[in-house]
């Protein structure tokens, strides 16, 4: 149990962080499900405009340290791949 003033305060610096960030995760695993979603149906326009605005997604969760650069990057790069391989 945190005892002194600060770490107090980081204990609920600690909480609010994680809210912050399970919302981010939480936005962007729903964005990628629409995507496999749309795969899945094999609706090639459908896939392809729920990629786009999944892409801003991945980027931001980068940006704000939610997931790493490479997972993002290898992510949007598989989901392209089978995006494109629909026809």
């Amino acid at each position: 149990m945190a005892n002194t003033p600060q770490s107090k305060k980081r204990a609920r610096q600690n909480e609010r962080r994680y809210a912050v960030n399970k919302a981010r995760r939480s936005r962007i695993r729903t964005h990628l499900r629409k995507v496999e979603e749309a795969i899945a149906s094999g609706d090639k326009d459908a896939a392809a405009t729920a990629l786009r605005a999944a892409q801003p997604e991945l980027m931001r969760g980068v940006t704000k340290g939610v997931l790493h650069k490479n997972t993002a990057a290898r992510k949007m790069s598989r989901l392209s791949s089978r995006v494109k391989a629909l026809g």
